[in-house]
């Protein structure tokens, strides 16, 4: 599907936090003694997992609402077992989060691209997804745009996921806390393929994925407390939007927390009368 406009904006200053910069200047390694490299003066990371470690970067800065968009390739060939993750988050026992993760599979079977919301430390808001194209192919771009009045996803510009502001319900959103980027890969051979049916198999180690043209149109958080951005106010999807996600929840959605009867027994979560 083609990448067209699909928000319906509100007034919102944003100051350009990074853009056309170098994994130099917005990123620093932070584990996997040395798996982890930035290369081409800049302009690519890289992660490597082996059975010893996986590896990890995160940002320099911290972003409270924005458009991240990041670039990625992923482990090709057989991935099960491996989990690339590429989310934000903030610290403490009531962080905030949003998460892509990757899960890898068997060669020839589909990742799971795996979406989650955090909010004041709750999560269990997992959807999931299998992608209209081959990740480990060649680059793509995965974004999220937030701002106060919700959360979007998207793949290659197509947007597949949003989680709005429902505050108004008792929900809690992610609004007041500054969040890092963090990306790593590791071992999750207990649980990422087949509920952990399928094991890494190391024979095909080192795994690596690829990362570039990272592009940050955010709020940069400040040590002082304070925010970059003159203003932030909402935006959300408008009807084409809205048409584009359908489009990929009804061909590409595998899992979906809101339909889960068995699991939330005693009634679906809030938001969910209103997804």
């Amino acid at each position: 599907m083609k990448n067209i406009g699909f928000l319906v904006v509100v007034v919102a200053t944003f100051v350009v936090a990074a853009t056309a910069g170098s994994f130099f200047q917005d990123f620093e390694l932070t584990w996997g003694g040395g798996r982890a490299k930035i290369l081409e003066n800049g302009q690519l990371l890289t992660l490597t997992l082996d059975k010893a470690s996986g590896s990890g970067f995160r940002s320099k800065n911290e972003y409270l609402f924005g458009k991240i968009d990041m670039q990625l390739k992923l482990v090709p060939g057989n991935s099960a077992g491996t989990v690339t993750a590429y989310y934000l988050s903030s610290l403490g026992p009531t962080h905030d989060e949003i998460d892509f993760e990757f899960l890898g599979n068997l060669s020839g079977d589909p990742y799971t691209l795996h979406t989650n919301v955090f909010s004041q430390g709750k999560g269990n808001r997992e959807q999931q997804f299998h992608l209209w194209f081959d990740p480990t192919k060649d680059f793509h771009t995965y974004s999220v745009q937030w701002n106060p009045a919700s959360i979007i996803f998207s793949v290659d510009g197509t947007p597949i996921r949003e989680f709005k502001n429902l505050e108004t319900k008792g929900v809690p959103f992610p609004k007041n806390q500054p969040m890092r980027i963090y990306s790593s890969l590791w071992d999750a051979e207990d649980w990422a393929t087949r509920g952990g049916l399928v094991k890494t198999d190391w024979s095909q180690a080192p795994f690596m994925a690829s990362y570039r043209n990272f592009n940050a149109e955010a709020c940069v958080w400040s040590s002082s407390g304070s925010s970059s951005c003159a203003s932030s106010s909402g935006q959300s999807l408008d009807a084409t939007g809205q048409a584009k996600i359908r489009w990929v929840q009804k061909n590409y959605m595998v899992y979906n927390y809101c339909t889960d009867t068995r699991r939330f027994s005693q009634g679906l979560p809030p938001e969910c009368s209103s997804a």
